[in-house]
């Protein structure tokens, strides 16, 4: 099932209700990504920025802001900054990569160079951090910049991780929140710090997001193995990049002798053959990791949920509560 045949699009509705705020991001977005003296800058930045991405991100600021009663204008500054940031690490990771596509476009990376892509996402986390000053509070960069080097850290993590079949669920866990639960949980919080909100509000806007960016995560992952073109790549992608993801992990935690050898070829070696993805995914199914992949995706969108149960009632709380949801609808 496509995410975007979904019947209920909360992000489409946090769209809508949030078009003013979203249509002054995107103003600032443009405003920001400008370079009097490098032109190459907002060629790269504007082919990702305006490739069509959903703006999850900034909304999840935006909302939480509002939810808790903010009327100030730097929620604008921090939505933006959460992009700038996520798209920073975005031209990083296709370099790393060694990508050709994103969100169904050819990458910077291959349009440009390398050097680019770098260079470029290098000055968007400058710029990310620029915007994220003028809001005037400390607690906001501290939050902003601990997110940041989580994201880096993180990804080194993967790096050093991903084909390692020592690699256990923990480490895992450390991944995700790295790459991709962090700038989510970020995102969340600082809308709550920004609108001054109780303690108690603002830890569970950080669960919530931290809760959805794993869940988010584990999805992706999930799908590689199980329809993959959901997420716009070819199925079996991580395991021909040799990647050790959720549903791998706990196949190789259950693995007897034979099995475990067949996964050092695959993974911790990469030497692959025809039919190679085929028995892995038989495995995975023998042991039933799929399913318990899918479990736990579901656990952390019930723990996202329960986070935002303290929150004053609102439509824009109801559609986060959905988002939730929706993020886990193309394995349900």
């Amino acid at each position: 099932m496509s995410l975007d045949n979904v019947t209920a699009k909360p992000h489409d509705r946090l769209a809508e209700a949030l078009a003013t705020e979203m249509t002054q991001v995107n103003a600032m977005i443009r405003a920001r990504m400008a370079s009097e003296h490098a032109p190459r800058i907002p060629e790269v930045t504007a082919h990702l920025v305006e490739a069509g991405g959903k703006r999850i991100r900034p909304m999840l600021t935006l909302a939480a802001a509002k939810i808790c009663g903010y009327d100030g204008s730097f929620h604008i500054n921090l939505a933006s900054t959460v992009e700038f940031i996520h798209t920073a690490t975005l031209l990083h990771d296709d370099v790393v990569d060694e990508s050709s596509q994103r969100r169904g476009r050819a990458t910077a990376n291959l349009l440009w160079d390398n050097k680019s892509s770098i260079l470029v996402g290098d000055y968007l986390f400058a710029r990310a951090f620029q915007l994220m000053v003028e809001a005037g509070s400390l607690s906001v960069l501290n939050i902003l910049s601990n997110a940041s080097a989580t994201i880096a850290e993180g990804e080194v993590l993967q790096m050093t991780a991903a084909q390692d079949l020592a690699t256990d669920e923990a480490t895992y866990l450390k991944v995700v929140r790295g790459k991709t639960a962090a700038l989510f949980s970020a995102a969340t919080e600082v809308g709550g710090v920004i609108a001054d909100a109780p303690a108690a509000h603002t830890k569970a806007l950080f669960e919530y997001g931290d809760a959805l960016g794993i869940s988010f995560q584990i999805v992706d992952d999930l799908l590689d193995y199980d329809g993959g073109t959901e997420i716009g790549k070819n199925i079996g992608d991580d395991f021909r990049e040799g990647k050790l993801t959720l549903p791998v992990i706990k196949a190789v935690a259950l693995a007897d002798a034979p099995e475990r050898d067949f996964w050092v070829r695959v993974i911790e070696k990469g030497k692959q053959a025809e039919g190679d993805f085929e028995q892995a995914l038989g495995l995975l199914k023998k042991h039933d990791t799929l399913q318990a992949t899918r479990a736990e995706a579901l656990a952390w969108r019930d723990k996202a949920k329960s986070a935002l149960a303290v929150l004053p009632q609102s439509d824009l709380r109801d559609m986060l509560l959905d988002l939730a949801d929706y993020v886990v609808a193309r394995i349900s």
